[in-house]
């Protein structure tokens, strides 16, 4: 069986595995493609025979990963509506996201 983890990064909680690639919300600072990064807040660790579940994080385990991308997603259209009044408002937004591959696992 393949080691597994689950991280915690912008208040969302992903299953890892070696090589894996994930797109995850953007991370504050800015980044260039590349660069390496390190993922600290560790739920649970599997490694196949061992299982360490953190209370709520993993003393000293640490997810390495490679920024791949940054970019937006598709936009989103917000239309709002309300009849016989002439109202009619809308809307578009593109949430950013960060593409990242993870490089070792603890």
């Amino acid at each position: 069986m393949a080691k597994i983890a689950i991280i915690e990064t912008g208040g969302k909680q992903y299953l890892v595995t070696k090589d894996s690639v994930l797109s995850i919300e953007k991370l504050s600072d800015s980044s260039k493609a590349g660069e390496k990064l390190t993922f600290d807040k560790v739920l649970l660790v599997d490694d196949g025979s061992e299982t360490k579940v953190g209370s709520p994080y993993i003393d000293g385990a640490k997810v390495s990963a490679e920024l791949v991308e940054e970019g937006r997603a598709k936009k989103v259209t917000v239309i709002r509506y309300r009849q016989k009044s002439r109202h009619f408002v809308k809307k578009g937004h593109r949430q950013p996201y960060a593409k990242v591959r993870i490089t070792a696992l603890p």
